[in-house]
């Protein structure tokens, strides 16, 4: 409706119960201010929303329509396919059309007759409207564009990971991977190589996850590989090849993003473990767990120029029916629905108990107990397992 001094008009509602996030609506009618939510669903204050858990929906941006210090409409943009879409660039843009959108508007009270307007109400309505459905459209387009991006990242993290059939080719060695991004492009990384014998066998956790994390991981993938192709045989020296290289590639990017990462050199029965990662699972014949602290073998990767002064290394030796149990904290720290950790306790128990199966078997089991653990609630870290038994 509208309040005047000498007249009160009354026009038909609509009721926007189902149709908008009416938390975040009553938020900006009350305070005048724009909402940006990054990602609503989970993040800020207005989780609990009816509207938001229904529709899952991810960037939110809620901003008044203002003529000279009065509210005179909402312009609302929603996105539930990714979050963060809403920039500073965009918000700028909404507010330059909010304010057309609101001189139009004002600008329609002032003719005369009722017949000039309806007439100037429709034709400035019809170009906010067409600069709405522009910028909507361009919206669409960005989208699109940043979809493919992360379908591109996604097959090429897919696409680099080992092959059942490379891992079938290691010698005396049950070899099983598993990872599970907690979006659409991960941050773990893991990797069995098999260079002229020398096994080389990595697992790394970029912080964050999401496209930039992915790109981190996929230059750790391919320096590793290089490194190896390239002879790099000592443990020490290679890790910290890799965290110069990480380093200036962050650098270059402007992120602050660095990882934890381990990595095992394997030959005859013998591994040589240096980097700073989660404990490592040392796993006996009988099903006995050594948990093995990687503090002290090196650094965060990526931080700063050289580690050499932080790494070192540990030997490990297998006998058969030994094993190793590589995996990332998004197992470990994996909530329920009461907010309580999987725990490393727990991760130990169910490789023990089950020990006695072949890697495949350890695998499917934890990931089974995990996700059982977990239930209904969203996986909010990439989930990644390695299981390696001596044959």
């Amino acid at each position: 409706g509208k309040l005047d001094i000498d007249e009160i008009t009354v026009l038909k509602s609509i009721s926007l119960e189902g149709k908008l996030p009416i938390s975040v609506v009553n938020y900006v009618v009350k305070t005048r201010e724009s909402v940006v939510l990054y990602n609503a669903v989970w993040k800020g204050i207005y989780t609990k929303d009816d509207y938001i858990q229904q529709q899952q929906a991810k960037s939110i941006l809620c901003s008044p329509i203002l003529h000279q210090g009065k509210l005179i409409g909402l312009l609302y943009l929603e996105n539930n396919l990714m979050e963060g879409t809403f920039t500073q660039t965009r918000l700028k843009i909404v507010d330059m059309l909010s304010s057309q959108v609101a001189i139009s508007l004002e600008n329609s009270l002032l003719y005369q007759t009722l017949e000039n307007k309806v007439e100037q109400r429709t034709t400035q309505l019809a170009t906010a409207n067409q600069k709405i459905t522009s910028l909507n459209k361009r919206l669409k387009k960005e989208n699109i564009r940043m979809g493919t991006e992360l379908d591109v990242a996604k097959q090429l993290q897919h696409m680099v990971l080992p092959k059942e059939a490379e891992l079938l080719e290691v010698n005396n060695l049950d070899i099983v991977g598993f990872m599970e991004p907690a979006e659409e492009v991960g941050g773990d990384y893991y990797e069995v190589l098999n260079h002229d014998g020398h096994i080389k066998i990595g697992i790394g956790d970029v912080t964050g996850h999401g496209l930039e994390s992915g790109v981190i991981m996929l230059m750790v993938q391919t320096t590793v590989r290089a490194l190896l192709l390239a002879g790099i045989d000592n443990p020490e020296t290679f890790l910290n090849i890799v965290n110069r290289t990480i380093y200036h590639n962050t650098q270059r990017m402007g992120t602050d993003k660095n990882l934890t990462l381990s990595l095992l050199d394997y030959k005859n029965g013998t591994l040589q473990l240096t980097g700073q990662h989660e404990e490592v699972l040392l796993v006996r014949k009988g099903g006995k767990i050594e948990q093995i602290d990687t503090l002290e073998l090196g650094f965060m990767v990526g931080v700063i120029d050289d580690i050499a002064k932080f790494t070192s290394q540990q030997e490990l030796t297998l006998q058969p029916g030994d094993g190793i149990v590589l995996y990332t904290d998004g197992i470990t720290e994996a909530q329920n629905i009461e907010e309580e950790q999987y725990s490393l306790e727990r991760l130990c128990e169910v490789v023990s108990g089950n020990w006695s199966g072949d890697a495949k078997h350890v695998q499917q089991a934890v990931i089974a107990d995990v996700k059982n653990y977990i239930g209904i609630q969203k996986i909010l870290d990439d989930i990644t397992l390695l299981v390696l038994k001596q044959l």
